[in-house]
């Protein structure tokens, strides 16, 4: 059996593995599908400084190749993350990183600051690319020295591992990485979702309440690549790389395009499973292949 073990920053992960932000929950939604500490890490929905409703209904629509999302980054805040998420989470065995958002660049330090001191947790993922929230958010994902601000000051009051979530919304993805990355970003994230929008005919309004939200599914995955290949050509950090992965294949041209690690979002809600089914099929792909490690097929797209 291959060697699955994979670094992020100081992350030594089991595997390459992991599900999107706001695709999983917090893990123990899936404790009746598998054993969660299988995962190479979790990553959990949005937490942000002060508790969120997020939008209002309709907030999701399926799409023909995956699905709309607007919901807004709904969450109960940091200190409930603390007080009650973090003890019914922290007896994982594998890495928990923790999604984090808000509205201000004072709203993100906030958030990093307070998770700094719980032990479990072992990096969050700055996410400055939410395309479906008035303020904040994507704003601070679609221009370099909006986006190098907010990394510069989390990293300032963030020391353990720091991944930044990109947004595809932008003409050059790569100049965003490199921001980041210049100001201490350990690894970046990308594809977040693209934004769309879905009408309904016959009443001829929109299908969401926002009116656009973020696509995603299988329709994104060869935009997802792209812009994954370009960015670990452009950074000298891990890339970690999504966007319409729905198996062991998908994942694996991640991993072949540059991607150190992947996650899964929306086929979590098609297939609870996918998870573990694409990390057994990425080790059936090695043994096939002769490969004794994951990191032997990391980059090496013959170009």
């Amino acid at each position: 059996m291959a060697d699955l073990s994979v670094d992020i920053g100081t992350l030594h992960l089991k595997n390459p593995v992991m599900p999107a932000s706001g695709t999983y929950g917090y893990g123990p939604e899936f404790d009746d599908f598998y054993d969660v500490s299988r995962l190479g890490a979790i990553v959990t929905k949005a937490c942000t400084s002060k508790h969120r409703e997020g939008n209002r209904y309709p907030r999701m629509v399926e799409t023909p190749m995956g699905m709309l999302n607007s919901v807004g980054l709904q969450n109960k805040g940091v200190d409930y993350f603390i007080s009650t998420i973090y003890p019914a989470v922290s007896h994982y065995d594998t890495h928990i990183i923790v999604n984090v958002s808000d509205s201000t660049v004072d709203g993100y330090v906030e958030v990093a600051g307070k998770l700094e001191a719980l032990e479990k947790i072992t990096a969050i993922e700055l996410n400055i690319s939410c395309p479906n929230v008035k303020e904040g958010g994507m704003a601070f994902g679609t221009s370099c020295p909006m986006a190098a601000s907010v990394t510069k000051a989390v990293r300032d009051v963030y020391h353990k591992t720091l991944i930044v979530k990109l947004s595809p919304n932008v003409t050059n993805i790569a100049e965003i990485a490199r921001a980041v990355e210049a100001e201490g970003a350990d690894s970046v994230s990308l594809i977040n979702t693209l934004l769309g929008m879905a009408i309904d005919i016959e009443k001829r309004s929109p299908l969401l309440s926002t009116i656009t939200g973020g696509l995603s599914g299988p329709a994104v995955k060869p935009i997802a690549l792209r812009m994954v290949w370009q960015v670990a050509n452009a950074v000298k950090i891990p890339v970690i790389g999504m966007g319409g992965i729905s198996n062991a294949s998908d994942a694996i041209e991640f991993l072949l395009a540059g991607a150190t690690a992947v996650q899964i979002g929306t086929a979590n809600f098609v297939d609870p499973m996918v998870c573990v089914r694409v990390i057994d099929g990425i080790n059936e792909y090695l043994d096939r292949h002769n490969c004794k490690s994951v990191n032997e097929i990391i980059g090496a797209l013959r170009a």
